[in-house]
């Protein structure tokens, strides 16, 4: 089979594309509700494109901020930017079906990828939900249904926390079984670990691949190996900065690793974008400050050790690590990130800050050259964040890719 398309439901920014159109798969629509993760992926598919017609050096200039998100897409043929659906699956699904079925022309759907949103499932995003006694992104594994029905792919791979297996006792899970194989797939789930797989972070999502009945295929069998890498490889080659920096690209600070370039996380260029962070309060600071240092002792602080005068909440019995330091092996990557960074704080004191968004997107094992995009343009900061915090890992999207190409072979 020499091209094996595939559709991306629920794409956000793209990591989980990213990683099946490494492996050598071909994207027929990516469909997404959030505007500015469009943006984002149509400057992906900008990216692909221009790097396939051996004209990488437009993409750079813009990047560098000498083009305009308007020109560069001026030079991307209209079908590949058309690509990207933007609507609200469940909603808009006549309208979705009918962008698709213009793209896809004579041609099939080899598999759907995709993962609806995860909040309901995970033990963070149920608080907020503990008096809602249902919430309608549970059920969009329905909706996900319905473009198997629509399209009929031989396979599908659905992504999301492992709280879903649990979740309402486990009955969401048993629905979604049951469903799957009333309209005629079969499947099986497997929690994995981003860190198994290359990527420099410990999060742990479950993977269900299902595929038609009849079909010869079952979940490929992976091959995990973590990497001799930590957080201070995928950190040690950016720019020192201090809160606040927003300066558009900047130099490399020291030659690319062993990891960086294994990885494909570094490119050949000599710049890289979007290592930005937020600024902060001088409260904050000093927490950050106290926390990066029992950090440095081994130990993480707890919201009742910080002093009265310097505590940004009463509450000293529930969350009580909600500042966190970047730890060696970095710990899960959430959205929430795009509110604040007090998860998230640079393990560097002289430093002092929280993240940049490059940093957040090389813990989540994306390129240096994959750009995150707002609604309006350079205005990126936190849609990018929260963008970074929802994806899947790119690597570990690439590792299930490849071993899904070889089952299709």
């Amino acid at each position: 089979m020499s091209i094996i398309t595939y559709i991306d439901l629920f794409a956000g920014a793209g990591g989980l594309s990213e990683g099946f159109l490494s492996a050598g798969f071909t994207p027929v629509a990516h469909v997404e509700a959030d505007k500015a993760a469009t943006f984002t992926l149509k400057t992906r598919a900008a990216y692909h494109y221009l790097k396939d017609q051996n004209k990488i050096g437009e993409y750079h200039k813009y990047l560098k901020g000498k083009i305009s998100r308007s020109e560069l897409y001026d030079i991307i043929p209209d079908d590949i930017l058309e690509t990207v659906v933007h609507a609200k699956i469940g909603e808009d699904n006549k309208r979705i079906f009918k962008n698709i079925d213009s793209l896809l022309g004579e041609r099939s759907v080899d598999i759907i990828v995709g993962g609806p949103p995860c909040q309901a499932y995970s033990l963070v995003g149920r608080a907020p939900l503990k008096h809602k006694k249902t919430d309608e992104r549970r059920s969009l594994y329905i909706e996900y249904g319905r473009f198997l029905k629509k399209y009929n792919p031989k396979a599908f791979v659905f992504e999301n926390v492992p709280g879903m297996l649990t979740a309402g006792g486990g009955v969401f899970f048993k629905n979604l079984q049951k469903y799957f194989k009333r309209i005629g797939y079969v499947l099986e789930p497997k929690i994995l670990n981003a860190k198994d797989f290359g990527v420099i972070q410990n999060r742990r999502r479950i993977i269900i691949v299902g595929w038609r009945k009849g079909e010869v295929f079952e979940f490929p069998e992976l091959d995990c190996q973590s990497k001799e890498a930590s957080r201070d490889e995928i950190f040690s080659d950016l720019k020192k900065i201090k809160p606040g920096h927003s300066k558009r690209i900047s130099k490399y600070s020291q030659p690319c690793n062993q990891y960086l370039e294994e990885s494909g996380i570094r490119n050949c260029v000599d710049f890289v974008s979007q290592h930005v962070t937020r600024p902060h309060n001088d409260r904050d600071l000093r927490i950050y400050k106290l926390a990066i240092k029992k950090m440095n002792k081994g130990d993480r602080i707890k919201n009742n050790q910080i002093p009265e005068n310097m505590r940004t909440q009463k509450n000293t019995t529930d969350f009580l690590d909600r500042f966190k330091v970047v730890d060696k092996m970095p710990h899960t990557m959430i959205a929430h990130i795009a509110k604040d960074g007090h998860h998230f704080i640079h393990p560097d004191v002289t430093q002092c800050r929280s993240i940049s968004v490059r940093e957040a997107a090389r813990i989540q094992s994306f390129p240096d050259d994959y750009y995150f995009e707002g609604v309006r343009e350079n205005v990126f900061r936190s849609p990018a964040f929260r963008q970074i915090g929802n994806a899947v890992p790119p690597l570990m999207a690439k590792e299930i890719a490849i071993k899904i190409k070889d089952s299709f072979s």
